[in-house]
């Protein structure tokens, strides 16, 4: 049974819209295509300016926004943000014990699911909110009427990405949505920042490095051009592709692909059978990327609520709002960080910047491998990866390890050299890969390129695995489908 945390939300669940799991077997094919439409979707939604704001308005949060599939100024404003938000706070709690969940049962998993929307949609709600009144967009022509048009916008749009995603995990695609739509989105940016066409006002050069290189080459200026771009009047260096950042991307690309890829594997055996052996891996990344989408959402919802502290008439002035963040209004009335925990948690956005303020770079680097390594520690227990845990799991399955008694303790002793050691390096390295590539301007962002190889990764396997069902039914039930 629920426990009463969960109990509250199961009137609430006859209101709240849902997505109903396909009544029959969905083929391969369909699968794919309704994947392909929610993600088409998504870049529609992702064009589609809001009211009187237009796409391009609003301060440019770009590696928050690419984790969370945002836009700016666009009904994708928000993105996912609002979703993994609630879904992580939920996953915690549930994790720490300090909500009773059990996810064998089916009552308890459909409650459970019912919070995450409803929490889903507070969040939506809230951050809306924050960047309404933080005054993201700078004044509003049409006052309070356009505030509230937009904030249903932002509300509405929520809601349909959340059914969406609810739609590819209930079986009528494939994978999860969330992650299909982190994927697009720094698929999208990577394109974008290659080859788009549009001319820069300031000197008429093009946004796309490929194009700037082109350009650079037609013209015979300095090949440096390309790589480090400048503004003609200024000699600052510009938060624009360079050529610099395209063989960065493909550096970090690669890098990922290899640390993906290292693992221990520890020799096992089935006590049942004699002679049948086997490896338990333990991965570099072994809580994967998770510590960066929660330092990610850590970082946004600081920025959030600081903002709405910081644009109130009483904020400005008052030292714990100034420690949290403090801004200046930019050219159009749109506020920017220039001190306070919100300004360290933000990425310089090129290597001038770096230069410029290397106490800024080294803190945000520093803030960033601390908390994927405290946020990867955490989930070690919560997710229930710990040695106890999956020393548990490998007795329950029968396994053992040669050489000790087939036994809790001692295979979790086995477990605990190594696990912890990982989960400490694992987030140790991609809080260094998503901080540090960031400063040489990765196409897509570093936190981009990372989540976007582990998720090809896993929607390689599921693509195989939905393929082999096809082909071979006999296997559907081994696969799991």
């Amino acid at each position: 049974m629920a426990g009463r945390f969960l109990q509250i939300f199961k009137p609430l669940s006859r209101f709240i819209p849902e997505v109903s799991p396909p009544e029959r077997r969905v083929g391969f094919n369909e699968k794919i295509f309704w994947t392909a439409m929610a993600l088409m979707l998504y870049f529609i939604m992702s064009e589609v300016a809001l009211f009187r704001v237009g796409r391009g308005a609003g301060w440019e949060l770009t590696y928050l926004r690419v984790i969370f599939a945002s836009n700016r100024g666009t009904l994708m404003e928000l993105g996912i943000g609002p979703i993994v938000t609630a879904g992580l706070i939920l996953q915690l709690l549930a994790g720490s014990g300090m909500i009773a969940c059990d996810f064998t049962d089916p009552e308890d998993r459909g409650l459970f699911t019912t919070a995450s929307k409803f929490f889903s949609i507070v969040m939506t709600g809230v951050q809306a909110s924050a960047y309404l009144i933080g005054g993201v967009y700078g004044h509003l022509p049409g006052g309070a009427a356009t505030s509230i048009i937009i904030f249903l916008q932002l509300l509405t749009a929520g809601l349909v990405l959340m059914l969406l995603d609810e739609m590819v995990q209930k079986g009528w695609g494939i994978g999860s949505g969330i992650s299909l739509f982190i994927l697009g989105g720094v698929a999208q940016r990577v394109i974008w920042d290659s080859i788009a066409t549009t001319t820069l006002m300031q000197d008429g050069k093009y946004y796309g490095a490929f194009i700037a290189l082109f350009q650079v080459l037609m013209t015979r200026e300095p090949l440096k051009n390309a790589f480090i771009r400048v503004d003609p009047e200024t000699n600052e260096a510009l938060n624009l592709p360079t050529m610099l950042g395209f063989f960065t991307t493909l550096a970090v690309f690669l890098i990922v692909i290899y640390v993906e890829g290292v693992r221990v594997e520890l020799p096992v055996s089935y006590a049942r059978y004699r002679g049948f052996r086997g490896k338990y891996p333990i991965k570099l990344l072994y809580v994967s990327n998770l510590p960066v989408i929660f330092a990610s959402a850590l970082f946004a919802n600081i920025y959030f609520f600081s903002q709405l502290l910081w644009s109130q008439p009483w904020g400005r002035n008052n030292f714990w709002t100034n420690l949290l963040g403090r801004y200046q209004v930019a050219e159009g009335g749109q506020p920017r960080p220039i001190g306070g925990l919100v300004y360290y948690v933000i990425a310089p956005g090129n290597i001038s910047e770096v230069v410029r303020d290397p106490v800024r770079a080294f803190a945000f680097v520093g803030i960033m491998v601390a908390f994927c390594i405290v946020f990867s520690l955490t989930w070690l227990e919560v997710g229930g990866l710990g040695p106890r845990t999956v020393a548990k799991q490998l007795v329950d399955s029968g396994m053992q390890i040669p050489g000790f008694r087939r036994s809790g303790k001692p295979i979790e002793l086995v477990l605990k050299r190594y696990i912890p050691v990982v989960t400490i390096l694992g987030g140790l390295i991609v809080g260094l890969i998503a901080s540090v590539s960031d400063f040489f301007g990765v196409f897509g962002t570093g936190m981009g390129v990372l989540l976007s190889v582990g998720i090809l990764y896993q929607y390689y396997q599921l693509l195989m695995q939905e393929r082999v069902a096809e082909m071979y039914p006999a296997f559907r039930r081994i696969l799991g489908g």
